[in-house]
């Protein structure tokens, strides 16, 4: 089993990278975002990786990453999603937006992956929404979105958070926004002032 890979970017190409390890090359499958960030040929690269093997074949994916890699293998575990679909999740969000996505119950954020329909989209935020936590990484507020994402946050809360939303800003802004708010406002704070303060917060 392949762990990591060390070695120099040999080639990139749409959808894989071959990285040659002391003259072996091997291809790791990644996302766009991956690929975007891994450098240039010749440039020395690290990827974490994640073994496939089939009875006909034997495939690499290559993650920045352990996180990404474990975000990987978290959507694989929704039905309808296979390596291609997280692939393109993870093309389209980072770990933090999918943790955010998922507290908040945010469909459309995940529809936006290629491959993501919104049957496929109401899977993975329902299947998911109680391992997000632990795969959280650099998501912030969890508990305050799952809060939101379950309809099961304060009042003032929920209608700040909505009132933002309908100012234009999306549900994870506005939910972080509030949640920086209710900080310097107190937690008994009603909803005009939680609005007033999370404008203030997301005025800087």
């Amino acid at each position: 089993m392949i762990g990591k890979l060390k070695g120099t970017i040999d080639e990139i190409g749409d959808d894989h990278v071959l990285v040659d390890v002391h003259g072996v090359c091997y291809v790791a499958f990644c996302s766009a975002r991956t690929l975007s960030k891994i450098g240039s040929v010749g440039e020395a690269c690290v990827l974490f990786i994640e073994t496939y093997v089939r009875e006909d074949q034997l495939k690499l994916f290559g993650f920045m990453t352990a996180l990404e890699r474990e975000w990987f293998n978290l959507l694989q575990s929704v039905q309808g999603v296979g390596a291609k679909v997280a692939l393109g999740v993870l093309s389209t969000l980072t770990p933090a937006e999918i943790a955010n996505a998922i507290a908040l119950q945010d469909r459309t954020s995940v529809s936006r992956a290629p491959g993501v329909g919104p049957k496929v989209a109401m899977r993975i935020v329902t299947e998911l929404k109680n391992k997000a936590p632990s795969f959280a990484g650099e998501a912030v507020n969890i508990g305050l979105k799952q809060e939101l994402g379950e309809g099961v946050a304060a009042a003032p809360v929920a209608d700040a958070v909505s009132a933002l939303t309908n100012l234009g800003y999306s549900r994870d802004q506005a939910a972080n926004a509030v949640a920086a708010a209710l900080k310097s406002a107190g937690e008994g704070a009603d909803s005009a002032k939680l609005i007033r303060f999370g404008l203030k917060e997301l005025s800087r």
